[in-house]
């Protein structure tokens, strides 16, 4: 058997058993158990289930890739989900934590005391969650798809059974701990490549110094190697940018609040048992995730180094057998234009002769660099467990969405906890199946369509949760109101331009310079704006909840039974 596939199975196996394995033993028994792991979560727990609910498929998988081709503009994302993150964890947690709420259209609808602002969260979070996950199930199957040798569709349906038996049954406890698993692996599986590949290029064992440093035999340090590289092939040099600075401003903006405003990530600071101890697990996690993301550009320099080095100019019969394992995928493609038996990978279209899915820049790594198998076997395990992670936390605010806030809520209020936890696993189930049909067929490639996720999120939920936390005058209508023409005007946008018009995707249609990435921002902003003008025109709030408002502000006024 070959290597990679032995060790592969072996590594994935085990943690699968291990998932499986924590999910019966912390199999939920109550509504609470299941929505908020019963809020006994310790906090260095859940800053590793909140690290790993938070670096899903996009972050694992596609960030390294995008920075890889995008150069000195993908630091956008860098920047974008980190403050994303800072943002969140500062600005929005301990005051939703101090609220008491299970989710966001909990908050919303009691905030806003309004049923109508209920539905309209759980739409939002619904919609958000599915178009999010998709990208997770997709992730799943190209990661089965390259290393067991199987179709993306297998893989993404291998990949819905898994994460079906420990979300359906273990609920919010089950994924919690399943995380914090989840979490080592995919953490140990991100630094043990980089430290490899880093060791091999520029002697250093720290991938963040051997980013900057001078590679091996040469004098030229990574960068200007890649500078040199880049401009040699016709592409604009790494180190500069092509992005409009609007765009770059916008799409980080976008990122950061469309982040802060993801569902599945607040619900986190519920799983704790107190306010301060939703503070310590934002920090721990913080610490988790900034291990990963300081990680990335290095990762995405080496690829790039090494990707040029060994397969630009090569004669195809010449190739690595890598190259020809991800053709197999159809996430490489060589077409011999001028059919000289030479891949020629150049920016000019007309003359490049390579297509690489970015994608896969993370998972072919290890194998780029030539490391032994058992790493590989790792990188995907690791690529596995960041997907079916986040997947996870999404299925769950789905199936609570529509058990607790929908059905239990609005539709009917008198069902027993038994009934309820049971529509909540029904949930969970269909949930599962649409996601994986969602994966199957995808809107777009894995970052694509996260970033459709975190633009939607930033012009629905943040206004509505900033508004509710610090600005008592916001009534129901300006929330409704601000949150339905947010996400009409960003929906819209994008899939004018990512889904119908493809062909008039470019700079000079879109407006402003804004690219449909960076069009959450402007959902944001109309959102805010159309909130706070028809809140002047209505009536203000009742006054406890304008009391209430206050009191969760202001930490100090909260009596032990509130901070709990």
């Amino acid at each position: 058997m070959d290597p990679i596939l032995l060790w592969t199975i072996i590594i994935v196996g085990a943690s699968f058993a291990l998932y499986i394995g924590i999910a019966i033993w912390s199999r939920a028994g109550s509504t609470s158990e299941f929505y908020v792991a019963g809020g006994s979560v310790p906090p260095l727990a859940n800053g590793m289930a909140t690290a790993a609910d938070w670096m899903s498929a996009a972050s694992f998988i596609s960030m390294a890739g995008l920075i890889a081709f995008m150069g000195r503009d993908g630091s956008v994302y860098l920047m974008g989900w980190t403050g994303g993150y800072v943002l969140l964890a500062l600005l929005l947690a301990p005051y939703l934590r101090k609220f008491g709420k299970f989710t966001v259209p909990d908050f919303v609808g009691d905030r806003y005391y309004s049923s109508t602002a209920r539905l309209v969260a759980v739409i939002c979070a619904v919609f958000i969650s599915f178009v999010y996950v998709a990208g997770q199930m997709r992730g799943v199957g190209i990661v089965f798809s390259r290393f067991l040798n199987v179709e993306v569709e297998l893989g993404v349906v291998i990949g819905m059974i898994i994460v079906f038996f420990y979300a359906v049954f273990g609920g919010m406890k089950g994924i919690t701990y399943t995380q914090v698993a989840q979490y080592c692996v995919l953490i140990f599986a991100y630094l043990v490549p980089a430290i490899f590949i880093s060791l091999l290029l520029t002697g250093n064992v720290i991938p963040q110094i051997g980013f900057g440093s001078t590679m091996l035999g040469s004098e030229q340090s990574i960068l200007e190697r890649l500078d040199g590289l880049s401009t040699e092939f016709g592409f604009d040099a790494y180190t500069s940018g092509a992005l409009a600075q609007i765009d770059v401003f916008f799409i980080t903006l976008a990122l950061m609040v469309g982040t802060a405003g993801l569902p599945h990530v607040i619900v986190r600071f519920f799983t704790v048992p107190k306010v301060r101890d939703a503070r310590k697990s934002a920090l721990y996690a913080l610490i988790f995730i900034v291990l990963l993301y300081a990680t990335a550009p290095a990762i995405a320099a080496f690829a790039r180094v090494n990707l040029f080095e060994t397969i630009n100019n090569v004669q195809y019969e010449e190739v690595p057998d890598w190259f020809k394992t991800w053709e197999n995928t159809g996430l490489i493609v060589f077409d011999d234009k001028n059919e000289d038996g030479i891949i020629q990978y150049r920016a000019d279209e007309t003359i490049n002769e390579l297509h690489i899915d970015r994608d896969i820049i993370v998972l072919a790594n290890p194998e780029i660099a030539d490391l032994p198998a058992w790493v590989i076997g790792l990188v995907a395990a690791g690529g596995v467990a960041a997907a079916l992670s986040t997947a996870a936390g999404l299925l769950l605010v789905i199936s609570t969405s529509v058990a607790h806030d929908l059905v239990k809520r609005e539709l009917a209020p008198e069902i027993s906890d038994k009934k309820e936890l049971m529509i909540a696993r029904i949930a969970a189930g269909f949930a599962v199946i649409i996601a994986g049909y969602f994966g199957i067929n995808p809107p777009g490639f894995v970052a694509q369509t996260v970033a459709f996720a975190f633009g939607l999120a930033a012009a629905s939920f943040f206004p509505a949760i900033m508004l509710g936390i610090f600005y008592k005058r916001m009534n129901k209508e300006g929330a409704i109101a601000g949150m339905v023409a947010g996400l009409v005007i960003t929906t819209a946008y994008i899939v004018y331009f990512t889904f119908i018009r493809t062909d008039l995707n470019n700079l000079e249609n879109w407006w402003f310079g804004i690219s449909p990435q960076g069009f959450g921002t402007v959902g944001m902003l109309v959102n805010f704006i159309v909130a706070i003008v028809v809140s002047k025109f209505t009536a203000p709030p009742p006054m406890e909840i304008q009391n209430l408002v206050e009191n969760i502000r202001i930490p100090r006024e909260l009596t032990d039974d509130e901070s709990k």
